[in-house]
């Protein structure tokens, strides 16, 4: 983990986004489609970090992002071209738009000023999608990637992010995939090469310190 001073000066609330990944009921609920998965993000902690770290941001001013993965009920425009897309296709539970599948899952709360970015194709939360173009606009430099999956849409995340310029934060601990013992492993010898790993108490720390400094001026 880099020195307190070098995390709280990346972390600045007026130059930070919060992107949380798929943190939807369909993916991490109880009702999941990927039930394995959605075990894991709820015996590791990690979806409870989740939402501590989106009630910190909301109480320290850091704009929220929640990226939705989501399928039209008649399937156009998703890809079908790996089979991971295959498989979802298959799956009892459909993320389809507008059904309870895609609301963001308890115990994370989502703001007014939240904004969700929904995405009907490919593997991304960041590429192909309105991400890169708000955060622009937001004046974004630090990118806090949170969510799910360790396997496969947090890498991406990560990597869109830092091909685009912006500094990627990974709290490990809020972040999951499976089986359980490759997140550490891909985050020590992947996301570790790339992003800045943190922990979630780290951060909490860095958005909590202006937060008391406002409140005894």
């Amino acid at each position: 983990m880099p020195p307190r001073e070098q995390l709280a000066e990346q972390l600045d609330p007026a130059t930070t986004v919060l992107l949380t990944v798929e943190c939807q009921q369909g993916v991490v609920g109880p009702d999941s489609a990927l039930p394995e998965l959605a075990e894991e993000a709820q015996t590791s902690g990690a979806l409870h970090n989740v939402a501590r770290l989106v009630a910190a941001a909301h109480e320290a001013g850091v704009q929220v992002l929640h990226a939705v993965a989501e399928r039209r009920p008649d399937g156009r425009g998703a890809n079908s071209n790996a089979r991971l897309f295959r498989a979802v296709g298959r799956l009892p539970v459909q993320q389809h738009s507008g059904t309870a599948a895609v609301r963001i899952a308890a115990p994370i709360e989502v703001a007014d000023d939240d904004i969700v970015v929904r995405r009907l194709h490919g593997l991304s939360p960041v590429a192909g999608t309105d991400v890169d173009a708000l955060l622009r606009n937001l004046g974004c430099r630090t990118l806090v990637v949170v969510g799910v999956s360790a396997n496969v849409a947090i890498p991406n995340a990560v990597f869109d992010a830092v091909n685009l310029g912006y500094t990627a934060v990974v709290p490990s601990d809020a972040i999951a995939g499976v089986p359980s013992d490759y997140t550490p492993a891909m985050i020590r010898n992947t996301l570790a090469l790339v992003a800045t790993v943190t922990t979630t108490w780290e951060v909490l720390g860095c958005w909590q310190s202006p937060r008391r400094a406002t409140t005894r001026a």
